[in-house]
């Protein structure tokens, strides 16, 4: 069983920059993690994935470059550093941890989901 909390949302002006940080109880080296979001009125979508090692790392389109997916597995811990927010960013944002799969886009195969944290980016 694992126990993802996230934090480090808030409200940005568009330009800026957040780091959010999911912490994990348990052996998350063991497991795939992935960054979702979730906007109001829409579905939740893939942000960002890393494998278990940290050495392969997958962005949605609409991120890639701008955002920047780490891991300590030492600290259980999984960054995702946001620069040059916009704000279409403004959502949810939620970590997840798959048992499976290193680096899937696919929220079907994560088992488990932090509660999330909002982001907020004004223009």
């Amino acid at each position: 069983q694992v126990q993802l909390v996230e934090s480090g949302g808030g409200l940005v002006q568009a330009g800026g920059s957040l780091r959010l940080s999911c912490a994990a109880s348990g052996r998350t080296f063991s497991y795939g993690m992935g960054w979702f979001r979730q906007a109001p009125g829409k579905e939740r979508e893939f942000v960002a994935a890393i494998s278990r090692s940290g050495g392969s790392t997958v962005y949605a389109d609409s991120v890639k470059g701008r955002f920047t997916i780490s891991r300590d597995n030492a600290k259980n811990t999984v960054y995702l550093q946001m620069n040059s927010l916009k704000p279409e960013d403004t959502a949810v944002y939620y970590c997840a941890a798959d048992p499976k799969y290193d680096s899937s886009r696919n929220s079907r195969t994560y088992d488990y989901w932090g509660q999330g944290t909002q982001v907020t980016v004004s223009s």
